[in-house]
């Protein structure tokens, strides 16, 4: 039955959710969910919840169900979770077996939260594997090598950092910083500078919108002005926008200090030799890359396609799910052998 049985993997991050499938990406949407409070049902599951944020009537919660890499609202998160495998795999004879990729950091009850979640949202069987490690493996990394590498995964709510040998992580380190932290400096920045109210939706906008351009342009903000309650519109330097992202990027590289430190002097070496590779979506933050280089003096790159790198990651070791099946079927044939065997001795 196994083989006709379907296995996906999910990137089950703070601000989207991921799923592979067949070698490839079929679904990437925000993890949010729309709730009524009154009747407690489910209005709206990703893209179509996102909308919501900010604009809702006083009866509906437009939520994200984890918080910092893991789940805060079980529920939710169950909820989402079967919204999400149900329109991967669509109608299907057999449950799924999925793989989720969850913070290095995550403790043994947030691991079983996550599974209990998958498995009550439909999977067969679910199986877990540490962000660092899928990262690695979606940028390209071998991670069966001997030689040390160093992975910085800056997703949505956390920054997950690796030092990765023998397809073992060896240090690592994790923070509670990434893309919603970077947003919520640029409200705050906004704010107090200029007195405009801008929402969290906008300051992802501006986030984005500031990793492209060139240091002597401006970023256009709208908002609600805090004196009058009037729309404003204003132009903002790059200039301004680097240094409201400055503190928490600092805050990166102070656990990446941390995690240099403990590293064996044998693998160091090869990691100023190979250099850092950033992966995930918040890699992309402006002065982010420039930044580190600067203050830790050793190179730094961005994987290509950072966002998806965790995902491809995580689906290449779905190949794993398969060995991993063949190596329980022979433990299982093997007690049942030494059953039948001792079956046999008995009647004699």
């Amino acid at each position: 039955m196994a083989t006709f049985r379907k296995k996906i993997a999910i990137d089950l991050g703070t601000a989207s959710v991921l799923v592979y499938y067949k070698n490839r990406v079929i679904l990437q949407e925000p993890s949010v969910i729309a709730i009524d409070k009154v009747s407690k049902k489910i209005l709206a599951v990703g893209r179509e919840a996102k909308k919501l944020l900010g604009r809702t009537p006083g009866n509906i919660i437009a939520m994200r169900p984890l918080k910092d890499g893991v789940i805060s609202d079980f529920r939710a998160t169950e909820e989402m979770l079967k919204y999400f495998i149900e329109k991967s795999v669509k109608k299907s004879l057999f449950s799924p077996d999925v793989l989720i990729c969850i913070p290095s950091k995550a403790t043994q009850v947030e691991k079983r939260a996550v599974i209990q979640a998958s498995q009550n949202a439909g999977a067969h069987q679910t199986y877990l594997i540490d962000e660092p490690l899928a990262a690695a493996i979606g940028a390209g990394v071998d991670i069966s090598d001997a030689a040390g590498n160093l992975v910085i995964d800056i997703g949505g709510g956390t920054c997950d950092i690796a030092v990765i040998s023998m397809g073992k992580i060896v240090v690592s380190d994790s923070v509670d910083i990434g893309g919603d932290i970077f947003d919520d400096d640029i409200v705050s920045f906004v704010r107090e500078r200029y007195g405009i109210l801008i929402g969290y939706r906008s300051a992802e906008k501006i986030k984005i919108r500031a990793s492209s351009v060139d240091e002597n342009e401006s970023i256009e903000i709208r908002g609600r002005e805090m004196d009058d309650g009037l729309p404003m519109q204003k132009y903002i330097p790059i200039e301004e926008i680097e240094n409201a992202l400055k503190y928490h990027i600092d805050e990166i590289i102070n656990a990446l200090r941390r995690v240099l430190e403990e590293t064996p002097p044998e693998i160091a070496a090869d990691l100023y030799e190979r250099g850092i590779i950033l992966t995930g979506g918040a890699s992309l933050t402006r002065s982010l890359k420039q930044r580190m280089e600067s203050k830790i003096q050793i190179p730094v790159k961005i994987a290509e396609n950072p966002v998806q790198c965790v995902i491809k990651g995580t689906g290449k070791a779905l190949i794993w799910l398969d060995s991993m099946n063949e190596d329980q079927n022979e433990i299982i044939k093997a007690q049942q052998h030494e059953l039948e065997k001792r079956e046999r001795l008995r009647r004699r």
